[in-house]
């Protein structure tokens, strides 16, 4: 057996692994800030009760730490008070009273935190899940041909990314927040007694703050210029370990080149993301150290102070804790401000995909559709070819579809059959000339509209694993508890046949990825994909090799059933199989995406070009 070879790193993806890096200014991490009132906006809109809960819950918790932490300097004055007083003048009413207020506050604080903790997590949840449904909603609205660019592709995945990522922002502005509130009470109690602490303690902890900030930015730039690499890490893994993959990858012994490339991949990111994240601990172990000498700096002082007579046992508690826990919000406010400029950062990419607007919308003064087409639709010099792209796929291309009128669509594969019907549909819109319909332009109607009157099934239909009733109810989903058109669109297609032979019948779950699952033929799926055409009722019907997995039996049986089905309906067909095109009224002949023949099957045949050559051949080999 030959020896696989061993998948490398492309030279650009060998520089990401050695520093991997797009370029942040600290102006752009700023101005990625103005994403976050459009977020708390969302987050208030998911649950205004739960917002407003969790706000009020972190202000109250806030003023706690300093209250507890006078509290505590009564205490201990108090218990030296009544150590030094005689042992038959002590009342320790006061001292319990401290004490009992000491431990309210306690219980207070933990509710607090638990109460916190809930909210944020039933908010965060429910956020999550909001979002991802608005990203579904989002992505359903745009335009086919942006789901083939790549750099939409990116914009996808950061966002999809984002999803649950995001909620953790939620919680960072309302604790620094919540922090700003405690570090300005304690703040007041050591200015009361000592101010200059307060520099003190800045010096000490902005050297930290600016080395978290500094490996913060570092970190998404990692992450942002390996979101292509991540996508094809995610492809790979499910190449790799999948129901519609298995096959081919035993077959054609894949396992030791799937995952030698994935292999590479996630090293190659393993080794940019451990570099940066080793000089990030050296740095903030150094940093950490110089926070620690500023805080005993201060506490030295405390003491000597203490010592001589300056301040109470009591106020060096309270003064050493205020310290303390300043040092340790203000290291932990700064960290978080730095964290939440990164995380505007990806708060910037999820809603840069949301600022994607699709080209294909209703026009504001939009035509109705019509209720019954009359003279059809007419393609005028339509060339189309994709964005960023030098050739195009169809060129100068006329021809009328009459109303009731089955069109065929014949050529080699290239010749942009699937593209035309895509126009027709207008999943994409002409580059140049003009698709009409009713003798005005396709683009005054409203796409939706129109769409909702061409049922088209693809061949790359997709094998939903829903139940055997959903599967072809999404040819209408609107419909899809109408079970009487349900099994009425299932025996159009012969759909009903397969369905029969199901445990649960409609009620069956098709596909294995889910218990209980059935898995079908090839064949089998086709019908079941041909009932959503039927289920969609409409004007025109678009089979884009429709019976490319039947056997021949079959196909002639759907076809039979198709021609007498759609009497009185146009009709467009794609095949490859000149039985089916044969039944067509019209056929067209296309060739490097232009028209080359048009006539019936009798007519292209008597004309000797393309068409005949193309029978000519497909006659041989069944001879």
């Amino acid at each position: 057996m030959a020896k696989q070879k061993k998948y490398v790193l492309t030279p650009a993806q060998e520089r990401k692994q050695k520093d991997g890096k797009k370029k942040v200014s600290v102006k752009q991490r700023l101005q990625a800030l103005r994403y976050l009132p459009r977020f708390f906006t969302m987050i208030w809109e998911t649950n205004p009760g739960m917002a407003l809960g969790n706000a009020a819950l972190r202000l109250v918790k806030s003023l706690l730490p300093v209250i507890m932490l006078y509290v505590g300097k009564l205490i201990i004055d108090e218990i030296i008070m009544l150590a030094a007083a005689p042992a038959a003048s002590r009342d320790l009413q006061w001292l319990y009273t401290l004490i009992g207020i000491e431990l309210a506050m306690a219980v207070v604080s933990d509710l607090l935190n638990r109460g916190i903790g809930l909210l944020d997590s039933l908010l965060g949840d429910l956020f999550a899940n909001r979002t991802s449904v608005l990203i579904m909603q989002h992505a359903a609205s745009l335009d086919l041909e942006q789901f083939e660019n790549p750099v939409f592709y990116d914009k996808l995945e950061r966002a999809r990314r984002q999803t649950a990522s995001r909620t953790a922002l939620m919680s960072q502005v309302l604790s620094m927040v919540q922090d700003l509130i405690t570090i300005g009470s304690l703040a007041v109690g050591l200015i009361i007694y000592y101010p200059w602490l307060i520099v003190l303690l800045i010096i000490a902890v902005i050297p930290a703050f600016l080395g978290e900030n500094y490996f913060n930015e570092r970190n998404y730039s990692l992450i942002f210029s390996w979101t292509p690499e991540r996508r094809e890490l995610d492809y790979l893994r499910y190449s790799g370990a999948s129901d519609q993959t298995a096959k081919e990858v035993k077959s054609f012994g894949l396992n030791n080149f799937l995952t030698q490339r994935f292999k590479a991949l996630s090293d190659g990111f393993y080794l940019a993301n451990r570099k940066l994240a080793i000089r990030r601990s050296i740095w903030g172990s150094l940093f950490a150290l110089l926070g620690t000498a500023g805080y005993y700096t201060a506490y030295v002082f405390i003491v000597v102070q203490t010592v001589g007579g300056a301040i109470t046992l009591g106020t060096l508690t309270f003064l050493a804790g205020s310290f303390g826990r300043l040092k340790g919000l203000l290291e932990s406010l700064l960290n978080r401000f730095s964290r939440m400029a990164d995380s505007a950062l990806y708060l910037s990419d999820y809603f840069d995909f949301f600022d994607l607007k699709p080209n294909i919308v209703r026009p504001e003064a939009y035509l109705p559709f019509p209720e019954k087409i009359t003279t059809g639709f007419e393609f005028q010099n339509v060339s189309f070819k994709y964005p960023n792209a030098e050739k195009y796929v169809i060129q100068d291309v006329s021809f009328v579809l009459h109303p009731a009128e089955k069109l065929a669509l014949v050529g080699e594969n290239g010749a942009g059959k699937t593209t035309l019907v895509k126009l027709l549909a207008r999943l994409y819109d002409p580059t140049e000339g003009q698709i009409l319909l009713e003798g005005q332009d396709l683009k005054r109607y409203d796409p939706a509209q129109l769409r909702q009157e061409i049922g088209i099934i693809f061949q790359d239909y997709v094998r939903f694993q829903f139940t055997a009733a959903e599967n072809i109810a999404v040819g209408r989903i609107e419909a899809q508890e109408d079970q009487t058109r349900i099994e009425d669109a299932a025996h159009r297609s012969l759909a009903d046949k397969v369905i029969e032979k199901l445990p649960e019948k409609y009620a069956q779950r098709v596909g294995r990825r889910f218990d209980n699952g059935v898995e079908l033929s090839g064949g089998e799926w086709q019908k079941i994909a041909l009932g959503r055409a039927y289920m969609r009722d409409a004007q025109l019907l678009i089979l884009d090799e429709p019976t490319a997995a039947l056997d021949a039996r079959s196909e002639h049986e759907v076809f039979v059933r198709f021609a007498e089905l759609t009497k009185g309906k146009m009709a467009v067909l794609i095949s490859h199989r000149f039985s089916t095109v044969r039944m067509a009224d019209r056929i067209l002949v296309l060739e490097n995406g232009r028209l080359l023949e048009a006539g019936s099957h009798q007519e292209l045949l008597a004309a000797g070009g393309k068409y005949a050559e193309l029978f000519s051949l497909q006659a041989e080999g069944y001879r």
